[in-house]
């Protein structure tokens, strides 16, 4: 039983594939609110909730080190939500999203 338990405590890390994602925002002073995924080791994505009375244009930067960074433009109504998912072409080590709004 000993053995079996240091056997599966072993193989833990692989089956792990969470990385840290950074979030930079600028929200220009609107209600919104965001949440993070690690889809995959190679995908990315963001949740973008707006809270106020006023539609919102967004502008979503994922970065991933040396990969060109991927640019998702998103229009999020009031009280509505919106994802944005990026895909990397090398495994991501940890994920930098910058995310800036403006009222519509």
């Amino acid at each position: 039983m000993k053995k079996f338990c240091c056997v599966v405590l072993a193989l833990l890390p692989l089956t792990a594939f969470a990385y840290p994602i950074d979030v930079q925002k600028n929200l220009n002073g609107l209600k919104i609110d965001y949440e993070t995924f690690d889809t995959d080791k190679d995908i990315g994505s963001i949740k973008v909730v707006n809270f106020g009375d006023v539609d919102a244009i967004c502008k979503v930067v994922f970065n991933n080190g040396p990969e060109a960074p991927r640019t998702r433009n998103i229009e999020i109504p009031a009280r509505k939500h919106t994802n944005a998912t990026a895909k990397f072409s090398r495994e991501i080590i940890r994920l930098r999203i910058d995310l800036s709004c403006s009222p519509k």
